[in-house]
């Protein structure tokens, strides 16, 4: 199958703006819990529908009062916290569009995304954000309002707006239709400069009231979830607002060290998270059962559960392997969903592809984790696993409203109520990644016949050996991440005789692993790179990744580099995505290493 379109379940209104989702909300429940505030003695307060929405127009008074005008852009740099939801509904109602700045933006990106954009006004966070904005102060003079929420400017706000009348408010708010912009929200940009995404009211009314729909065994009254990744980033930014379309009780907690904390008194009935949250998941406990001593029959757990997830789907699940689920379900798979609050029934995920072994485990868990697929350009979702239409190891089928096409070299296009109106002052890049109503995603896919997306790899990234063998990164890329000890992959070899790789190791789990190797778990980085069973696991998890690949496509060598990937060193996103092009420049003699005759310390050659 080339082409998939999934009509449209609700009837569009161009007249409608976000601020009606809330409106309709307050409506329909305006009693029932639509927040919830974490409190000193660990629990949670609710917020109510009615109490949000009052804050919400106390909040767009105060902002009008402060002279905000209809269609005026602000900057928000805030981490993933109630206020995010609140400023950006107080913006809306108040006729205003809020730029997301991602809260570990350097200076310069700061600068770049005010100046682009033409903000006019900015709302930071913490002090250590404003530092970071009065440092290019004086390189944006059209920046003239300027709040922090350290300094309660929100509560000042709301008091300064008393004088506003709820007409204005209700006048401001309507001020906007389906087509217009509701936000900028700009691209990490993973290679090239950041572009700011048009995304129109519309894009979110639409693709929300048609999610609520297909999505209603998940987005309901009656569930809840616990935000963890950034809402700077499309992804949690279209979930918060699917929430108040949906009904549906957050909660907030960007510490991820607190996460298992907050899950447990949170207890959410479904999570989002990428893949890499899943893998740590399964690391975490896979390790801590190596270290009480369990770590065999943990494997044993998870290789019964895997085999019996494959069997639901085939229809039968023999009388033996049912019964050895059922006692590894209670000895192990149970503290495990325990542990992230014994109510998770679904979690989405997206912005990379989940292994299908991760996707049988959780989902023998009673997790059916709902992979999905789609970019800022898509207002998130184009694509997800419904419980209704679930296959493991696939995006799932079109959204409704939503269509897709596979170009003739593989690529994925996308159409519908989902995509952006162009990229801000950029119509050359816009008009690359147009084809009439198509938009082209730069990743390479499939369809089955039954119009499920599968992503096979970034059309950009696709290497080409010296052999002229194409590979895609991918591929290799996930499998090996998925290991516990391992950081960060880059598969390496444009134009090469063979494929190599530079691997980094995890600080986070690196410790725990050695310690339960036999090893001390205060190695440095420097040392573990070059010890024998550090080595040893990294090459099995090489030969792993191998065998699913032809000799051709097959990684040869790799170097574990004694350094970390981050945001700050400049080679990850925000979104924690590799900056590929930055990391095959900065660690250029590393890679031409690897193709010298004679292999350099740390080198493995695979064989």
């Amino acid at each position: 199958m080339n082409e998939y379109f999934t009509p449209a379940v609700v009837e569009a209104d161009p007249n409608a703006n976000v601020t009606d989702l809330l409106v309709a909300r307050l409506a329909s429940t305006p009693d029932s819990a639509l927040f919830a505030l974490p409190t000193e003695d660990g629990g949670w307060s609710d917020v109510t529908t009615r109490e949000f929405h009052s804050q919400v127009i106390a909040l767009a008074k105060g902002l009008i009062a402060a002279g905000v005008t209809p269609g005026e852009k602000l900057g928000f740099m805030c981490k993933t916290r109630y206020e995010w939801t609140l400023v950006d509904f107080a913006t809306w109602f108040a006729g205003a569009v809020l730029v997301p700045i991602y809260e570990t933006s350097s200076p310069a990106q700061i600068q770049y995304i005010l100046t682009d954009s033409g903000a006019t006004g900015i709302i930071v966070e913490t002090a250590e954000h404003f530092t970071r904005f009065d440092e290019i102060a004086s390189e944006v003079p059209g920046v003239t309002k300027v709040w922090q929420l350290a300094n309660d400017d929100l509560a000042k706000l709301a008091a300064g707006g008393t004088g506003i009348s709820d007409d204005e408010v209700e006048k401001r708010r309507r001020t906007a239709v389906g087509k217009d912009l509701a936000t900028l929200i700009y691209t990490s940009g993973s290679t090239g400069v950041p572009k700011g995404c048009i995304l129109t009211h519309s894009n979110f009314v639409e693709l929300c009231r048609n999610a609520e729909v297909a999505m209603s065994d998940v987005v309901n009254p009656q569930s809840s979830t616990l935000l963890f990744i950034t809402t700077a980033h499309v992804f949690a930014r279209f979930i918060s607002v699917l929430a108040v379309q949906g009904g549906v009780k957050v909660g907030h907690q960007a510490d991820t060290k607190q996460l298992l904390p907050a899950l447990g008194s949170f207890k959410p009935t479904f999570l989002l998270a990428v893949p890499r949250v899943f893998e740590k998941v399964y690391n975490s406990a896979e390790q801590k059962a190596e270290a009480g001593g369990k770590g065999k029959i943990f494997r044993k757990a998870a290789d019964t559960a895997v085999a019996y997830s494959q069997a639901l789907d085939t229809g039968k699940v023999p009388l033996g392997l049912k019964l050895q689920f059922a006692l590894f379900d209670r000895l192990v798979l149970s503290k495990l969903k325990a542990a992230m609050g014994g109510r998770v029934r679904y979690a989405v995920s997206g912005s990379a592809p989940l292994s299908t072994r991760l996707g049988h485990f959780f989902r023998s868990m009673n997790v059916m984790i709902l992979e999905g697929y789609g970019l800022t350009e898509t207002t998130a979702p184009a694509t997800v696993n419904l419980t209704t239409r679930f296959k493991i190891g696939t995006t799932g089928p079109a959204l409704p409203g939503v269509g897709l096409k596979i170009a003739e070299d593989g690529e994925v296009w996308v159409k519908g109520i989902d995509v952006f109106a162009g990229y801000w002052n950029n119509k050359k890049a816009t008009a690359e990644v147009m084809e009439g109503e198509w938009f082209k995603t730069g990743d390479l896919g499939s369809l089955d016949d039954e119009g499920y997306l599968t992503i096979t790899g970034r059309k950009k990234e696709i290497i080409v050996t010296a052999g002229g063998k194409n590979v895609a990164p991918a591929a290799l890329e996930d499998p090996i991440r998925a290991n516990p000890i391992v950081g960060q992959v880059v598969v390496c070899g444009d134009r090469k005789p063979f494929i190599s790789a530079l691997i980094t190791l995890d600080p986070e789990m690196l410790p725990v692993w050695l310690n339960n190797n036999g090893e001390a778990g205060d190695m440095s980085l420097d040392e573990a790179v070059t010890n024998p069973k550090v080595l040893a696991e990294v090459q099995r998890a090489v030969d792993e990744a191998n065998a699913r690949v032809s000799r051709a496509e097959s990684i040869r060598k790799f170097v574990i580099l004694p350094t970390e990937f981050t945001e700050a060193s400049g080679h990850l996103t925000p979104k924690m995505s590799i900056k590929r092009g930055p990391i095959l420049d900065d660690f250029a003699s590393e890679i031409e290493g690897m193709y010298d005759q004679t292999p350099t310390q740390g080198q493995s050659l695979v064989h």
